[in-house]
C-alpha cells in the first residue's frame, strides 16, 4: 500500500487590490471549505468541486494509505501576509514531515500566490517542502490555469498539472488526473522531463474563456497532444495581475523524453503567440451595457446577463463597487437583479430592520478605487437570510455556502444582493436563497469575469461585459507595474514592459 500525503494551500493574489489575505480569512476559508485539517479533509471535500475531492478519489479507489496534512484557500485578495504565509506553510510542511516514510506528496494548489515577503508564494513552498522531504519523494501539483507558473516551482516539483476549463468546472477532474500522474511516478520509479515556455504577452482574464476562441482551440490542441511520449501538458494563460517577474502566460509538459516535452511545449506556445489577436472582445461603460441589455430583454425569453468585470472577488474586488448599481438606477431598469454586493453593515441593518420594511441604507463604496463612491437610497427589504444554503451549479458544485447575514433589497424594478462574506457571484442560488428566481429577472449583474457562465450561460439570451470602476482592470495595461520580466507585452499587441 502506497502512503501518500495531501495537501492544500491556495491564493489567487492581486498585488494591486485593496485588501490583504490575513490568517483569519483563510480559517473562514474559499467559498464552500473552511480551513480542515487531518481526517476533516477526507470527511468535509464530499462533492466539493477542488482538486483535491478528485485527487482523494482516485486515491481510495487505487488503495493508497491517505496522509491528510491540511486544506485551506481564501477568496483572491491583495498580498497574503507575511506571518499568515509562514504559519500554514510550516504547519502544512511539519505534518507532512510528521507522517514519516512517504511514497508520494499531492498538494492542491493555485500558482498565483503572492505573499508581502515572498513573490512567488508556491515555488517558495515548494522549495521549502523539498529540502523537507529529501530529492527521493515524487511531488505532483494541480494548479489552477490562472497559475504564474516559475522555474522553481518547475524544479521542485515532480508534475504540476493545470486546469482545461474557465470557469473552472474541471478542478477536481485536475486533481485525478494529478494523482494519476503521480501514480505512474510511483509505479515506474521514473521522473519524467520536464520542459517550461513562456509567452511574450499579458491576457486580460475575461478572454480567457475556455468555451470562447481562442481558448477553446489552443485547449483542443493540448488534449490532443498529450499522447504518446508526452504525459502531461498544461497551457497557463496566468493571472495578469500580480506583480513580480514570474507573471505571464506559459505552458508546461512533462513526458519520457526532453525533446518531445519541448516540442510540444514549443508548439503550444507557437499557436498562443500565432493567435495575439483573437484575445479581445467587446467591452461596455456601465450606462451603455444597461442600455444594451434592456434592448435585447424587450424582446428576449432569457435574462441578459453582465459581468461586473472589474469588481470580481475572484479576481482581488471586495464585491463593493457601486457603479453597475448606479446605472441600473439611472437608466431606471425593470426585473433587474445585481449580486453579491459584500457589505455585512448594510446586511445586518437590513436583517434588523425585517422583511417589508423600507430603510435608508448607504451600501459599498468603500474600496477606494477611482471612480467610485458610496450608494445611499431608501430601499424596501423583500428578504432576509441567515447566509446559508445550498450551490447547485458546476462551478461550486453541490455545496453548503455560508455568505453571512443577507438580505435583497429593492430599489424601483432593481433588487440587490447583499451579504456579510465576500464571494464570486458565480451559482443560481446565490439569487434564490434570498427569493430571487434568477430566470424570471430580465437583466442580471454578476460580480464576476468568467466564472459565472458555468450556471449562467444556460439560462442567458446574452452575456455583455461592463467595466464599471473596480480593482481589477479589463487590460492589464492601465496596471502600474513595477516588477515584470522586461520584454512582456502588457497585453495583445500592448506595449512593452521595460
Amino acid at each position: 500500500m502506497r502512503r501518500v500525503a495531501f495537501g492544500g494551500f491556495m491564493h489567487e493574489t492581486n498585488t494591486f487590490a485593496p485588501s490583504k489575505a490575513f490568517y483569519e480569512d483563510f480559517e473562514r476559508g474559499w467559498g464552500p471549505l473552511p480551513f480542515v485539517r487531518g481526517d476533516e479533509i477526507v470527511t468535509r471535500v464530499g462533492s466539493i468541486n477542488i482538486g483535491i475531492t478528485g485527487a482523494l478519489n482516485c486515491a481510495q479507489a487505487a488503495g493508497w494509505e491517505i496522509c491528510p496534512a491540511l486544506w485551506c484557500g481564501a477568496t483572491p485578495s491583495a498580498h497574503v501576509e507575511a506571518s499568515a504565509y509562514e504559519r500554514i506553510v510550516s504547519e502544512l510542511i511539519e505534518r507532512i514531515v510528521a507522517f514519516g516514510r512517504l511514497d508520494g506528496i499531492y498538494l492542491d494548489l493555485h500558482g498565483a500566490m503572492v505573499a508581502e515577503h515572498i513573490d512567488d508564494g508556491e515555488g517558495e513552498l515548494l522549495k521549502r517542502l523539498r529540502l523537507a522531504v529529501g530529492p527521493g519523494v515524487p511531488i505532483a501539483v494541480s494548479l489552477d490555469l490562472h497559475g504564474n507558473i516559475t522555474p522553481e516551482m518547475v524544479e521542485n516539483a515532480d508534475v504540476m498539472v493545470g486546469y482545461r476549463t474557465y470557469p473552472h468546472v474541471d478542478m477536481a477532474e485536475t486533481g485525478e488526473r494529478t494523482a494519476v500522474a503521480l501514480d505512474q511516478i510511483m509505479q515506474s520509479g521514473v521522473r519524467p522531463a520536464k520542459a517550461l515556455q513562456t509567452i511574450s504577452f499579458l491576457i486580460p482574464i475575461s478572454w480567457q474563456a475556455t468555451e470562447l476562441e481562442p481558448c477553446r482551440s489552443i485547449y483542443a490542441k493540448v488534449a490532443a497532444l498529450e499522447t504518446g511520449d508526452v504525459t502531461s501538458l498544461s497551457f497557463f494563460p496566468a493571472f495578469p495581475a500580480a506583480d513580480f517577474d514570474g507573471c505571464g502566460p506559459t505552458v508546461i509538459a512533462y513526458g519520457q523524453s526532453e525533446s518531445a516535452v519541448r516540442g510540444v511545449a514549443k508548439a503550444i506556445a507557437s499557436m498562443v503567440e500565432s493567435l495575439e489577436d483573437a484575445f479581445d472582445g467587446k467591452v461596455y461603460t456601465p450606462i451603455e451595457g444597461v442600455r444594451a441589455a434592456m434592448a435585447i430583454a424587450e424582446t428576449a425569453s432569457k435574462p441578459v446577463v453582465i459581468a461586473d468585470t472589474q469588481d470580481n472577488p475572484g479576481a482581488g474586488g471586495d464585491a463593493n463597487t457601486m457603479g453597475m448599481l448606479r446605472a441600473l438606477v439611472e437608466c431606471d431598469a425593470q426585473d433587474a437583479a445585481i449580486g453579491l454586493i459584500y457589505d455585512p453593515a448594510a446586511a445586518a441593518a437590513a436583517f434588523a430592520a425585517k422583511e417589508g420594511s423600507v430603510v435608508t441604507l448607504t451600501i459599498g463604496g468603500t474600496s477606494g478605487v477611482a471612480g467610485d463612491a458610496p450608494f445611499t437610497a431608501e430601499f424596501l427589504v423583500e428578504k432576509v437570510s441567515d447566509g446559508r444554503f445550498q450551490t447547485t451549479g458546476p462551478y461550486y458544485g453541490k455545496s453548503d455556502m455560508d455568505v453571512g447575514l443577507a438580505a435583497c433589497l429593492r430599489l424601483g424594478g432593481v433588487r440587490v444582493v447583499v451579504g456579510s462574506h465576500k464571494v464570486q457571484m458565480a451559482d443560481q442560488s446565490m439569487y434564490r436563497f434570498v427569493g430571487i428566481e434568477p430566470t424570471a429577472m430580465k437583466i442580471l449583474v454578476n460580480k464576476s469575469s468568467v466564472h459565472f457562465r458555468a450556471d449562467f450561460a444556460p439560462i442567458a439570451s446574452a452575456i455583455l461585459v461592463c467595466a464599471a470602476p473596480g480593482p481589477m482592470p479589463v487590460s492589464p495595461i492601465s496596471l502600474p507595474w513595477t516588477k515584470l520580466r522586461k520584454g512582456l507585452k502588457l497585453a495583445p499587441n500592448g506595449p512593452v514592459y521595460a
